[in-house]
């Protein structure tokens, strides 16, 4: 499928703070965020708005609006063994972001063919977008309330126009799952992540050279008609298209 402005959405997504980290902080102890989101972030918000195994959201790039601005904060996370513990969690403050992302046939669902039409999938997920995303939004974690709403990607004035170009080093990109990679393994993806004057283009996950084994993981099977969940979500969509 050609990414042009038949599988393209271009989003605007903000909130008072964002949490963006890697698998290796992801879990137990004290966070820091990234200064600007992740590939895998993004995706995430992308399925909040409209998601369904026949397709696979890929992010093209993000412009980051305001500037990078960091806060502290104790919380008190649960702990496995039960209770709560005290931790410290850096986070970005004041986050807005313009996102272009589109999607693509995930050809691995072959069970789901039929399901593969440009036009009504395009269709539910700009309503969906217009109504703020169909499920919650959030950045990095549920401690981060988003927003989103429609934009033109390139619109207004960013904080980050003239900031210049700013290499971040090797950053978590996102993770290959089993259902979009035809693998019965759970990979993580990292990648050199560079911005200019606010704008990041991201590689696609097929481009990202590192990559780490994280665990094996099996594929949940769909097909048309056989989930009740999903043809429930899908009629509730439809109704807003008639």
């Amino acid at each position: 499928m050609p990414n042009d402005f038949r599988n393209r959405i271009e989003f605007k997504v903000w909130g008072r703070y964002a949490l963006f980290t890697d698998p290796l902080t992801k879990v137990g102890g004290e966070k820091c965020s990234y200064h600007v989101p992740t590939y895998e972030a993004l995706k995430g918000i992308a399925k909040s708005i409209y998601w369904k195994p026949t397709l696979i959201w890929v992010i093209d790039e993000v412009r980051v609006m305001k500037r990078i601005r960091t806060q502290t904060k104790g919380t008190k996370p649960l702990e496995f063994g039960g209770g709560n513990t005290l931790a410290i969690y850096t986070f970005l403050a004041d986050v807005e972001y313009q996102v272009r992302a589109h999607f693509e046939w995930n050809e691995h669902r072959t069970e789901l063919k039929a399901d593969q039409i440009d036009g009504k999938h395009h269709s539910i997920a700009k309503r969906m977008l217009e109504r703020g995303g169909r499920q919650d939004i959030f950045l990095g974690t549920r401690d981060c309330q988003g927003y989103v709403e429609p934009c033109e990607f390139g619109s207004g004035a960013s904080e980050l126009d003239a900031g210049g170009e700013l290499a971040f080093g090797l950053m978590f990109h996102g993770f290959d799952y089993p259902d979009e990679t035809g693998d019965s393994k759970l990979h993580a993806r990292f990648w050199r992540q560079t911005m200019k004057d606010g704008v990041i283009r991201f590689d696609r996950p097929a481009d990202c050279a590192v990559k780490k084994f994280v665990r094996a993981m099996n594929v949940k099977q769909f097909g048309l008609g056989q989930n009740q969940l999903a043809v429930h979500d899908e009629a509730s969509a439809l109704e807003g298209l008639e």
